[in-house]
């Protein structure tokens, strides 16, 4: 990238730098309808409560077309939404992207998918769901369509429930229009199979090398078929139900569909064997990187088993990924739709400009804060320049620890801006995002309470450097906790007359507030349709920079 081409002026030349910039991104901490069934409401917030007060705000667009996505139906999500941040302007996301390929019918023509044809068994894997966030079952029946279309004889599918941005309990609302497809398709002599499953969050579906057991798990359900039998994706589901009422459908344990009758019954339908092509379908990236760094046999830890349990070796597979899930490691090698080109990031402006940089988060959202914030890069523009910082997560259910890091987040950050070394920081609190998807309300309290007291530590910070907090949000989560009927506007009822619990993002607007305690900015009024993709140019004005012209304009002015 020219170098030049990405140089800034200051809006004021000569004026002596502002203190530093901090962006606070609260994940999963929307506006929502300010009732109880709102964990960002009911919570006990006096910092936030406070800066609402004292500070000058408004809300922004964190979903739909505002990010990327197809529709403003679509949810916001951690990825497009960090995307969004550091971009300056709205690209095309992995849904819209997918969808419009298979839509055209792009991805049919190319010699990829023809090389896929002609294996003896097509693999489909994925997250069955049209929550649209790592995937949509569209894409899915798309994919079979052209299969059948296109010649492939025998298919078999490996459905990875969600749970998690749909209903908690919808898998057989996906199971069954698929069953019914699949159906059709061995009536018309084609050998078309669900032939594994289970719940993303107990199997494959691991992001940040966070619990590679998962993808263990995974990958001797898929690939080897190991797993507790049944009949067909509906038994098992049905069958786990039972056996655990609350169990919801993102922890259902693996299960492998078996033949029923004949001399194959009782074995698995669906195991992968040398010279079959598997296409992961999941369009989002942070959960397919390791699965597919499995199926690639890259950069694994030393104790994942790519053989079978009982000692036979793995197959060797063609391997393709619906997208390219890291552009900088190129993982996979083989993908069918390319991911958008993000360039000329708030951090290309930074590093470009000689503006020193800090990026911080947990485990849990690191990724977002750095590798999606830049563009889909995984490495620092500059390293010079740029310092990221890793708190590891702890394992376990967010529920049980719903402050998770954000006290030892808080402590380094403060660090960071009191060394007087950094001129841009951002860090992300995951709490409102990770904690908001279990369902439990009373510790998502808990949990937004927690970045309440980190944002005190942080003002204290900002006052004492003279510098200024954009606070802020990447979508909305812990402010919807229970399900909405659509037609009536009240929540959602189950048979019994309690609340259905909800475990998916919403589509709420996130608040964008300015903590400015020297007074040097103003909100700008005449931004139309804000939304998350003008603060990357706040970012730059509140660091004495003009932005882009052709980044969405910035949230602020000087006052």
């Amino acid at each position: 990238m020219d170098i030049e081409k990405l140089l800034l002026r200051r809006y004021r030349p000569g004026q002596a730098n502002p203190g530093p910039v901090l962006l606070c991104i609260m994940d999963g901490v929307g506006w929502g309808r300010r009732d109880d069934g709102d964990a960002v409401y009911l919570a006990n917030t006096p910092t936030m409560d406070s800066l609402l007060e004292q500070y000058q705000w408004c809300l922004l667009a964190a979903h739909g077309e505002a990010v990327g996505l197809p529709s403003d139906k679509d949810m916001g999500n951690s990825e497009v939404g960090h995307n969004a941040l550091g971009a300056g302007r709205v690209f095309a996301q992995g849904a819209k992207l997918v969808g419009t390929a298979l839509r055209e019918g792009t991805v049919f023509r190319t010699a990829l998918w023809h090389r896929i044809l002609e294996r003896p068994t097509l693999h489909l894997l994925g997250l069955l769901s049209d929550g649209n966030v790592h995937s949509h079952v569209n894409h899915l029946h798309a994919l079979i369509e052209a299969a059948a279309t296109g010649g492939a004889r025998r298919l078999r599918v490996h459905i990875l429930c969600d749970g998690r941005d749909v209903p908690e309990r919808s898998a057989l609302s996906f199971v069954d229009p698929l069953e019914a497809m699949l159906s059709s398709k061995r009536a018309r002599g084609l050998d078309y199979r669900i032939a594994s499953g289970g719940g993303r969050m107990h199997i494959t579906m691991d992001r940040y090398e966070a619990d590679w057991s998962m993808v263990q798990r995974g990958w001797d359900c898929h690939v080897h078929g190991s797993g507790r039998t049944f009949i067909s994706a509906r038994e098992a589901i049905l069958t786990l139900y039972k056996e655990n009422p609350t169990v919801t459908d993102q922890f259902l344990p693996h299960f492998v569909i078996v033949h029923e009758a004949g001399p194959m019954a009782g074995r698995p339908v669906g195991t992968m064997k040398d010279g079959d092509a598997i296409v992961l379908f999941n369009f989002r990236g942070d959960r397919a990187l390791e699965i597919s760094r499995a199926f690639e046999n890259r950069m694994l830890p030393t104790d994942f088993r790519r053989g079978s349990p009982d000692g036979a070796a793995a197959p060797s597979l063609l391997y393709a990924g619906i997208m390219e899930y890291d552009g900088d490691a190129h993982i996979p090698r083989l993908f069918l739709v390319p991911p958008p080109s993000i360039h000329r990031t708030v951090s290309d402006y930074f590093a470009a400009n000689g503006i020193s940089s800090f990026a911080i988060s947990e485990t849990q959202k690191f990724g977002h804060v750095t590798y999606f914030f830049n563009g889909n890069r995984s490495e620092p523009r500059d390293p010079l320049l740029e310092t990221w910082m890793e708190i590891p997560s702890d394992p376990g259910d967010f529920q049980l620890a719903p402050a998770m890091k954000a006290p030892e987040i808080t402590r380094e950050t403060c660090k960071a801006m009191l060394s007087g070394r950094y001129s841009q920081l951002r860090l992300n609190y995951a709490n409102g995002d990770m904690v908001g998807h279990t369902g439990e309300l009373q510790a998502t309290i808990q949990a937004v309470e927690a970045v309440d007291a980190g944002l005190a530590d942080l003002l204290s910070c900002v006052e004492q450097t003279g510098g200024l907090m954009l606070l802020t949000a990447d979508h909305g989560n812990a402010d919807q906790m229970f399900q909405v009927d659509k037609k009536t506007g009240r929540y959602s009822l189950d048979s019994a007359g309690s609340r259905i619990i909800r475990t998916s993002h919403s589509l709420n607007p996130v608040p964008f507030v300015l903590v400015d305690p020297l007074g040097r900015f103003a909100m700008n009024s005449t931004v139309e349709k804000p939304g998350i993709g003008n603060i990357a140019a706040t970012l730059l004005l509140a660091g004495g920079f003009t932005p882009p012209e052709d980044y969405l304009p910035a949230l602020i002015e000087p006052a």
